[in-house]
């Protein structure tokens, strides 16, 4: 038999194919607009909006002080040891996807990702340069010239700025901004600043500028996890076939069939921002941005054919009209077990955040033991316990605190460095006070092995308090 040569191997990636979507009006466009001018201004504007706290805290109405350790938000104030603020933050953005994707599907991929926002503004600024879709298509076709290289220089230029105040503004919730500003225009800003302004602009260009729908499909997991929040009653966008199929051009109105609403057009395609054909059925690349929804309707109305041929639309609805029968109105795929479940769970824990907010304490206080030794006798047969207690005034102003301790009678306590039972912390300072717990000799708590106290610390001038639990250590005989 004659010998085969071994054929080359198959690559296993596909290149990329440029994708230049065109220009749609329509309702769910303006939506889009609308969303990318607030989330946009919001991210830029946030950090300059000012909040006064008094002389000796920012006046920056949001800031993530990392060197004090502290979040600002407008008239909140998180410390580290309320950690759980932001883990209850997490959890309400978690629940809050998946419910609007068990409603909706990826509509939070369509209208509200950063990279959708990012992308469409690049885009934006791409169409204005360059020209519409079909412009874009001949430029990117054709061989390099004068031309080619001065749009696609002021494209680059353009995106870069965008990029810059993109790392810039998020370095600005981490100072002060106007403080910030002159420093990096002065060449006085830490170096961290320079470095995460030049990380952000470079991933933002890449990003936004070149990688665009491939960091959708392959970089974020969300695709592949969407269709467990997501069942027959989600909402999501949808071509009826039924209603368009067979098309203009198929082989089948070549025989003689009546042809469906659906000409061919490839308006829905065009528009599409990544690149896929919604007639196809359900895809993982779909971010249901709905785009294709107003490419749709706008041939529909020229042909004189009803819109809604794409809509959003879920599985149970296609079954009732290819029944004939009228689709489940929006409201009843919305309020169903599942997304009620979400809600539920979303308010449970606002609620919960919200409850904790208004019961914290302007007090944070811990106790710990020194336990080498875990006593000392005195000279006059009395046995001391040492304490060390951090106390932290959240306070916006200094504030003297009296200690006390609960659990004998005969116990008394005494402050290290005054001889008073109270000691002043700074306003939002935390000081650490080592404290005497002392019980007289051949008393109870000297004799017995451990006895559980308790230490109270109480703000002299509003009356609030906080306690910690602990023990006092005595002879054991």
């Amino acid at each position: 038999m004659p010998e085969t040569q071994p054929s080359a191997p198959q690559s296993l990636y596909a290149a990329r194919e440029p994708i230049f979507p065109r220009r749609v009006s329509g309702q769910f466009r303006n939506l889009k607009w609308v969303i990318m001018a607030i989330t946009l201004g919001i991210y830029y504007i946030l950090p300059w909006i000012r909040w006064d706290r008094g002389p000796s805290l920012p006046d920056q109405a949001v800031l993530l002080d990392l060197a004090e350790r502290r979040f600002f938000f407008f008239w909140i104030e998180i410390w580290p040891h309320e950690f759980y603020f932001v883990a209850g933050l997490l959890v309400m953005a978690g629940l809050g996807l998946f419910l609007f994707t068990s409603a909706l599907g990826r509509v939070w991929c369509g209208y509200a990702c950063p990279q959708t926002v990012w992308t469409d503004l690049f885009i934006l600024v791409e169409r204005w340069i360059e020209g519409d879709r079909n412009a874009r298509l001949r430029l990117h076709r054709q061989k390099w010239d004068l031309r080619k290289a001065r749009l696609r220089l002021v494209k680059w230029i353009t995106w870069l700025l965008i990029a810059v105040a993109t790392g810039g503004a998020w370095v600005f919730y981490f100072t002060d901004a106007p403080t910030l500003l002159v420093d990096l225009f002065t060449l006085n800003a830490h170096p961290i600043a320079y470095t995460t302004i030049a990380v952000l602009t470079g991933t933002t260009f890449f990003f936004g500028g070149f990688a665009r729908e491939q960091i959708c499909i392959y970089a974020c997991p969300w695709p592949r996890i969407q269709a467990a929040m997501m069942d027959e009653d989600t909402l999501t966008v949808g071509y009826r076939a039924w209603r368009g199929e067979p098309r203009k051009h198929s082989e089948e109105v070549k025989a003689g069939e009546p042809m469906g609403d659906c000409i061919d057009c490839m308006a829905c395609v065009n528009v599409c921002p990544v690149g896929i054909d919604i007639r196809d059925g359900q895809q993982m690349e779909c971010i249901t941005c709905a785009l294709c929804i107003d490419a749709c309707d706008d041939v529909m109305e020229k042909i004189g054919k009803p819109r809604g041929l794409i809509d959003y639309m879920a599985f149970t609805d296609e079954e009732r009209e290819r029944a004939g029968q009228p689709p489940k109105s929006v409201w009843k795929h919305i309020f169903r077990p599942r997304t009620i479940l979400y809600t539920a769970l979303w308010s449970l824990v606002g609620a919960g955040l919200v409850f904790a907010l208004f019961i914290r304490s302007d007090i944070d206080l811990t106790v710990a033991p020194v336990r080498n030794p875990t006593y000392v006798t005195l000279s006059d047969g009395e046995i001391r316990n040492i304490y060390e207690v951090r106390l932290r005034n959240m306070k916006h102003d200094a504030t003297r605190f009296k200690f006390s301790v609960k659990g004998d009678p005969v116990l008394f306590i005494t402050l290290e460095g005054t001889p008073y039972a109270s000691v002043e912390v700074p306003a939002d300072e935390m000081v650490l006070q080592r404290v005497y717990v002392t019980a007289p000799k051949g008393s109870a708590p000297a004799q017995a092995e451990r006895t559980d106290i308790r230490i109270w610390v109480e703000d002299t001038g509003s009356g609030t308090r906080d306690y910690k639990d602990t023990v006092f250590n005595g002879r054991g005989q």
